[in-house]
């Protein structure tokens, strides 16, 4: 378990004490595929940590329509936000496939950032990034036809899960046909339609549970 802590962003300043320590004051989960951790506007109370598997943040107009945030995937934490701001969930949780979860109350949380620094600098760089994604996101709605949006959003899947072998890079795929649409912010059909044309073009290659991207493909 300390070796899986080790791979946590979060914890990356940290000893080996200090992790039996976290450890101690955690609980540890494995939940399975399609788990809902916790709902839009409930209460927030715990804070995770993915040690294995990945964790789709969504949301739900009135209507029903569900819209992917972002993934969460090994090493990678959540939920610290209506934590530190009291408000309720501003998405909604749910595992993409059996995943892993170190899960530590308010109280454990609010002593880890009041007695670790690293730690309160590592949440406070994830707040921020995750601000300036949301405003790229803004920015690619306002500005990008939706072809290029799902290319760049594959991209992007790419850069943060992918392994590079020469041109082609592998990724994991936990995510739908209608939750990557949701992602990049384009109906499914226009999906579709740019997955075809990028196989077409041999580009994207589609296995069970992966995607290939060839970048020299790409580049041509």
């Amino acid at each position: 378990m300390i070796e899986w802590l080790k791979k946590v962003s979060l914890f990356d300043n940290l000893n080996d004490e200090q992790l039996e320590h976290i450890l101690r004051i955690s609980h540890r989960r494995t939940l399975p595929q399609g788990t809902t951790l916790f709902y839009e506007k409930e209460a927030g109370s715990t804070f995770y940590v993915v040690l294995s598997g990945s964790i789709k943040l969504f949301t739900k107009s009135h209507a029903g329509e569900e819209k992917v945030l972002s993934l969460v995937n090994a090493g990678e934490s959540f939920g610290e936000l209506s934590l530190l701001d009291g408000l309720p969930r501003s998405a909604s949780a749910q595992t993409l496939e059996s995943t892993t979860v170190l899960e530590l109350s308010s109280e454990q949380f609010m002593g880890l950032l009041q007695d670790h620094f690293d730690i309160t600098r590592g949440i406070l760089a994830e707040l921020c990034r995750r601000l300036r994604a949301t405003n790229d996101h803004v920015n690619d709605l306002t500005f990008l036809d939706g072809r290029t949006r799902v290319l760049k959003n594959l991209i992007a899947l790419a850069n943060k899960n992918g392994k590079r072998d020469g041109n082609l890079i592998s990724i994991p795929m936990s995510l739908n046909y209608d939750e990557l649409a949701q992602m990049a912010g384009v109906s499914k059909a226009i999906l579709s339609e740019v997955i075809r044309e990028l196989e077409s073009r041999g580009v994207l290659q589609f296995g069970i549970n992966e995607y290939k991207l060839n970048l020299a493909k790409l580049r041509g």
